[in-house]
């Protein structure tokens, strides 16, 4: 699933990382327990840099996918030394917590995750607005732009986007979505070093349908099948000076302040052949 390229220069062609994910002959059981099984056979992603400035951070966080039939799987590792989370209600403002975060990008729309230490998530769907009657999704209610949790967005640092203003829709739940986190170390209490935390994620094929809208596209994807998915994860506490630490880490860095940059996503391609030991 591509989205639609534009010449932008915050993040150079050459520089968007590619990712072979592979499939699993059976469903993982989401507990958030990644250092076993499956996982540890799998390619994880380079480390995560700079959102902003590309630099390498001074935390260590990737990620890794697989996938079948039924679902896509998502994994990340997290360092961090001192564990912190303060918000337990679905959809509260995550990112005012240490989060890591996942974008899955169709050609009209957008999906976005985040997620903290207590396991706490907060959820968007946003649409182009230009893409609004040609996809489609004026015809189905749950897209009602009157509803409540509905309003425009305009992007965080890269204002007025090319492709023009999104529709954010507050109000939408992915479809059948498994979320688990297991920490290593304890939440909140500085007087000893952590490890970090793991964050585990089932997404099921049948709830992309809304991403795909619009679009003739295989939900479980074929062999070759690219889509773009962005990873990240914001941070209160930055790296000291010298450092410029924006806070914000990726595995694709977008070089600006702002996560919804479709053209910035890492290129995911499924690939039909089941993970070897």
């Amino acid at each position: 699933m591509l989205v639609d390229s534009l010449p932008l220069v915050l993040c150079p062609e050459e520089h968007i990382p590619h990712y072979n994910c592979y499939r699993v002959a059976d469903p993982i059981w989401v507990d958030g327990k990644i250092n076993e099984g499956i996982w540890g056979q799998v390619n994880k992603s380079d480390p995560f840099r700079d959102l902003v400035s590309g630099d390498d951070t001074y935390l260590d966080t990737r990620v890794a996918l697989v996938w079948d039939d039924t679902n896509l799987y998502v994994a990340y590792w997290v360092e961090e030394p001192y564990l912190q989370a303060s918000l337990l209600d679905r959809d509260a403002p995550i990112y005012k917590d240490n989060d890591v975060e996942l974008f899955i990008a169709g050609k009209n729309a957008y999906y976005e995750l985040e997620i903290n230490a207590y396991n706490t998530i907060y959820e968007v769907f946003f649409i182009w607005e230009a893409s609004l009657y040609r996809a489609g999704y004026n015809k189905l209610e749950i897209f009602d732009r009157s509803r409540e949790g509905v309003k425009m967005f305009n992007g965080v640092g890269m204002k007025n986007h090319p492709r023009g203003q999104r529709i954010g829709y507050w109000n939408w739940d992915f479809p059948g979505l498994r979320h688990a986190v297991s920490t290593i170390g304890t939440i909140n209490d500085d007087r000893d070093v952590d490890q970090g935390w793991h964050v585990e994620l089932a997404l099921p094929w049948a709830g992309m349908k809304m991403l795909t809208l619009g679009e003739e596209h295989s939900l479980p994807p074929k062999e070759g099948d690219v889509w773009r998915m962005d990873f990240s994860r914001f941070n209160q506490r930055k790296a000291p000076p010298p450092q410029a630490d924006s806070g914000g880490w990726a595995w694709s860095p977008h070089g600006i302040w702002d996560s919804h940059i479709p053209e910035c996503f890492t290129y995911i391609h499924f690939i039909d052949q089941y993970v070897s030991p």
